[in-house]
C-alpha cells in the first residue's frame, strides 16, 4: 500500500493544524470542518481499516481519541463530542471527533469545494493543543 494522505501528513510532507502527538498517534484539525473543532485522530501506523489494526494500536488509538475529546470539550465548551469512525474517505484507519451542540449540528458536512481558512484552523489549534 502506498502511503496515504495520513501518512504523508503525519511525516511532514503536508502541513496540519497539529493539536497532539506522541509515539502511535497523531491528531490534527481537520481542513473542511463540519464544526470548529472537527479533529481527526490517526495512528502512525497505516492500516485501511481501524478494525484491522493490532490491539496495542486500537488502544492507542481510542485513548488518544478520549484525551482530544475531552480537551474539546473543555475549550469549547460544547455539551457534546461525538466520534465517527467511517473509513471510506482516506485508506488510513482514523476516528473523527466532531464538537457540537445538536444533532443537526453533527450530522453536518464539511464544504471541501470550500478553500480551508488556515488562519481561523492556526488560531483554533493555538487554544487546542495540548503543551
Amino acid at each position: 500500500m502506498s502511503d496515504s494522505i495520513f501518512t504523508q501528513i503525519i511525516n511532514g510532507q503536508i502541513p496540519v493544524h497539529k493539536l497532539y502527538e506522541d509515539d502511535k498517534t497523531f491528531v490534527f484539525l481537520d481542513i473542511h470542518p463540519s464544526q470548529p473543532g472537527h479533529t481527526l485522530v490517526v495512528p502512525k501506523h497505516q492500516v485501511e481499516f481501524v478494525w484491522d489494526l493490532p490491539v496495542e494500536d486500537y488502544q492507542a488509538l481510542m485513548t488518544t481519541a478520549k484525551k482530544v475529546a475531552l480537551r474539546l470539550r473543555e475549550v469549547l465548551g460544547t455539551t457534546y463530542v461525538g466520534a465517527k469512525v467511517v473509513g471510506v474517505d482516506v485508506p488510513h484507519a482514523h476516528v473523527h471527533l466532531i464538537p457540537f451542540y445538536t444533532k443537526e449540528q453533527y450530522r453536518a458536512h464539511g464544504d471541501t469545494d470550500a478553500q480551508p481558512d488556515d488562519a481561523a484552523l492556526a488560531a483554533l489549534a493555538q487554544r487546542l493543543a495540548f503543551q
